[in-house]
């Protein structure tokens, strides 16, 4: 007969579905502020991590890329893609999944999608740097590029800021259209506007989120005045931009991990003195973070694998005692940890 499996060999795998009812069962808005708060603590323990740029796999198609990470207890990866022409196919630009691991023993403690977990925890991270980093007392914001992580960014504003007033701007109609549509009811007032330098009038927050894989210029050194906090969420490769580096002469700039950001975020396009604040540091009240109600500040955000890992470790807290996970048999456990043969002759019916 064949073994069966001991559960301590069974991993934790949410599916997308249990996501989905996790998010639901905590609250949508519940959920980024704790996501928030949890990034936020792993950020103020920066130094006792792992760190290396993720490790991408780059085509004239896409990127795959792997994104690992360890605080010496627990180890994290996520594997991610971003391929902007899926969406002419009907798919998504970016999927993931993500796994934790005990480092003591190498086995892992949990399997979980993170297509959506990692839009939760992308506008989490950007709602945690603006408590840092915005305009005190912020209520307004701009958001440029009206896909999928458009409407999380909205809400974790919304949750840790309480912002109340979002202008949205696609150069894609429907986008928007959809946009507005999903946030009726969360108690935000929106409005779409028919450019970005309307969407821009008079917010205190501008997020660009934009998804091609290219230089563009989302917005011009004239379009932003003093006293913002920008958000530039959309640089996540080599050769993607969205701002013009004019901006970027007059802002102070705040990065999550300098060898990354330097190849995939805006600062890509900056002589490299080009002066950089690192966001742990703001955080531990190391550096400062806005100084003054007339200073441009820009969270280049890439995303960073100590935030995937955040956010792994809470859903692993909070899947803790509930249905909203099944036990995967994918580690061999013979009951001789030296017989794996032996398992393999005795699974013969």
């Amino acid at each position: 007969m064949p073994q069966a499996p001991s559960q301590k060999a069974l991993v934790p795998f949410v599916s997308v579905e249990n996501m989905m009812r996790l998010v639901h069962r905590v609250g949508l808005e519940t959920m980024l502020a704790e996501l928030a708060a949890e990034i936020e603590r792993d950020f103020a323990r920066w130094e006792l991590f792992d760190k290396t740029p993720r490790v991408g796999s780059h085509s004239h198609d896409g990127v795959i890329e792997l994104m690992p990470t360890s605080d010496g207890e627990i180890y994290s990866f996520k594997y991610v893609n971003g391929h902007p022409k899926n969406m002419g196919k009907g798919l998504q630009t970016v999927t993931a999944f993500g796994l934790l691991a005990d480092v003591a023993t190498g086995y892992p403690l949990l399997l979980t999608e993170m297509t959506l977990l990692t839009a939760l925890r992308t506008a989490a991270t950007s709602a945690m740097a603006a408590r840092h980093l915005a305009p005190k007392g912020a209520t307004s914001m701009a958001i440029i590029g009206n896909g999928a992580q458009a409407e999380f960014q909205a809400l974790a504003m919304k949750a840790v800021l309480g912002i109340t007033t979002v202008r949205l701007f696609d150069i894609d109609q429907k986008a928007t259209e959809k946009t507005r549509r999903n946030l009726e009811g969360s108690g935000l007032a929106v409005t779409a506007c028919n450019s970005a330098q309307a969407a821009i009038e008079g917010v205190q927050i501008i997020t660009t989120c934009t998804a091609d894989k290219q230089s563009a210029t989302i917005l011009t050194d004239n379009m932003v005045g003093a006293g913002v906090h920008i958000n530039a969420i959309g640089g996540d490769c080599p050769g993607k931009t969205e701002l013009h580096p004019d901006i970027l002469k007059r802002a102070d700039t705040f990065v999550e991990y300098p060898p990354q950001t330097w190849v995939e975020g805006e600062i890509q396009q900056m002589p490299k003195d080009y002066p950089i604040t690192e966001l742990w540091r703001v955080v531990t009240g190391l550096a400062e973070g806005r100084r003054n109600e007339k200073q441009i500040t820009l969270f280049d955000s890439v995303g960073f694998a100590t935030e995937d890992f955040s956010a792994l470790r809470y859903v692993r807290s909070r899947i803790a005692g509930t249905d909203f996970y099944q036990l995967l048999d994918i580690i061999a456990d013979p009951d001789e940890p030296r017989d794996l043969f032996g398992m393999l002759q005795r699974s013969v019916n």
